[in-house]
């Protein structure tokens, strides 16, 4: 899963080369109406998503800041993190993106915080912490880290003399995950949002906190750099954010990339790795089948099937509905397939997930119309339109999977589903539904490829520039079989 990017749109836009010494210095923001951006690729910055769009936390922030103030942008994708603070240092860039704070010293400017990280403990799963933990204290092995964490294991070192500490610069965060899962490191200290994303994918390896959190320093801040040089670049960050958080859309956005993690455990994930490689294959057919009439992403059905029903044709359950999509039998009758054949099934579940999304208002924009879509599936489009319509009344916004989602559940409560069209509804459960299909999804994209290959939309406005063609596809690095394997420990 390490790399996010698609290198060969970098190639279309801009062509590839590597990234050379004598690069030329940025000319100022205000002059050239474009603010060039460093940020290095990933899941919690930038990367290009399973539609084949640009996405991340990072991104949709940056664009929303030179949006609201009339800049084109430019991103430079950077291979390491220390790249991305010495060429913002070097006057190759106005900005950087997702820094920790704390080098004011050394000739930048930070804005306000806006996320909150922990450097986390990953260690095979097969371990005890307590083991893993005494095993490092003693120095027993070497603990691997990268640069922006020293800092924060200084009171670990000067507490355990022993502790042996190896800085890793060339890699990040998931990289260090990946050797951890392949057993190529026994222990390594990475950032704990990246540490959540990944535990999907690399299920034999477990997180503590234990370890650094004995550190009431331990946790650090994520902000946006700028050169000391360049203070009003910096009012106008400080600003942005103010705005972003006094409207909500800051959480908006972290509950779009963070809000479904660990929503499903590791065994859970291992069980579904498994059957990845030893059932999906009879289904793959169909499935692509069926996104060839929707237009629907294959692997986003393939996930529905899933959560439905392990990939399991037989299944049934006490409300009666059957088959490897769980229709019900009016479903199946207004659908005319036989639910109880699979690839029936297949086809016409996705074309009543077709049928809800279309049914959703056109206003709504994507991922949201087809999460809405998706719980309309679980739970009945009449009450996913009762929740829009609550959520008006309650001034919150119903485009909003992120906000809809907290309204679903208040369709249990007589207050409200009283004055509401189609009554009582158990509305927590489409959420719980949604954010776990969303987790099945997020790790079948990273194993299996897309039908086709769909590169970023040009834009004008925003170019994302790959200077050293790093191999940034979405897919999984990892073989499946490792994971099925490690289960049996």
């Amino acid at each position: 899963m390490k790399r996010f990017l698609i290198a060969l749109s970098a190639c279309v836009l801009l062509g590839c080369g590597e990234h050379s010494s004598q690069a030329q210095r940025v000319l100022p923001w205000a002059e050239s109406k474009e603010l060039t951006v460093l940020v290095q690729n990933g899941p919690t910055t930038l990367y290009v998503d399973a539609e084949g769009r640009y996405a991340g936390l990072e991104y949709d922030l940056v664009t929303r800041f030179a949006e609201i103030n009339g800049l084109k942008v430019r991103f430079i994708m950077a291979a390491t993190y220390g790249e991305v603070v010495q060429r913002l240092k070097q006057h190759e860039a106005h900005l950087a993106v997702g820094v920790h704070r704390g080098m004011e010293s050394e000739g930048l400017l930070f804005g306000p915080a806006y996320q909150n990280i922990t450097p986390v403990l990953v260690y095979a799963s097969s371990r005890s912490e307590a083991d893993a933990l005494r095993e490092i204290q003693q120095g027993k092995a070497v603990l691997s880290t990268l640069p922006q964490y020293v800092d924060s294991l200084s009171q670990q070192k000067a507490q355990y003399p022993l502790l042996q500490l190896n800085t890793v610069a060339q890699v990040d965060n998931e990289d260090l995950i990946e050797q951890v899962s392949s057993g190529k490191l026994a222990y390594a200290v990475v950032d704990s949002h990246a540490a959540d994303v990944a535990q999907n994918y690399y299920p034999n390896v477990a997180i503590s906190k234990s370890f650094t959190n004995s550190s009431t320093n331990s946790g650090q801040q994520l902000s946006w750099a700028v050169r000391d040089e360049d203070p009003q670049l910096r009012t106008m960050i400080s600003a942005y954010f103010r705005q972003v958080i006094a409207e909500g859309s800051l959480s908006r956005l972290q509950d779009r990339y963070y809000g479904h993690v660990n929503r499903i455990d590791p065994v859970d994930a291992l069980t579904y790795l498994g059957r990845i490689k030893s059932t999906l294959p009879q289904f793959r057919a169909t499935f692509l089948k069926a996104e060839e009439e929707t237009g629907i992403d294959w692997r986003l059905l393939a996930a529905l099937a899933y959560q439905e029903s392990h990939w399991n044709n037989e299944s049934i359950s006490p409300t009666g509905v059957r088959g490897i999509m769980m229709l019900t039998n009016d479903t199946a009758s207004l659908l005319r397939v036989d639910r109880l054949n699979p690839r029936e099934s297949i086809l016409g579940g996705a074309r009543y997930i077709q049928m809800m999304r279309k049914n959703i208002p056109a206003t709504v924009p994507e991922p949201d119309r087809t999460w809405q879509a998706l719980a309309a599936y679980n739970i009945g489009l009449g009450h996913v339109e009762d929740a829009r319509t609550l959520a008006l009344r309650l001034n919150i916004n119903p485009d909003s999977w992120t906000d809809l989602k907290g309204v679903l559940p208040l369709l249990r409560k007589p207050e409200h589903f009283s004055t509401l069209k189609y009554g009582y509804a158990r509305g927590g459960a489409p959420v719980v539904y949604v954010e776990t299909l969303k987790s099945y999804y997020d790790i079948l994209v990273r194993f299996e490829k897309p039908s086709k290959v769909t590169l970023p939309e040009f834009s004008s406005e925003v170019v994302v520039y790959n200077p050293g063609n790093l191999t940034l596809d979405i897919n999984s690095k990892l073989s499946i079989a490792k994971p099925r394997r490690l289960a049996a420990l």
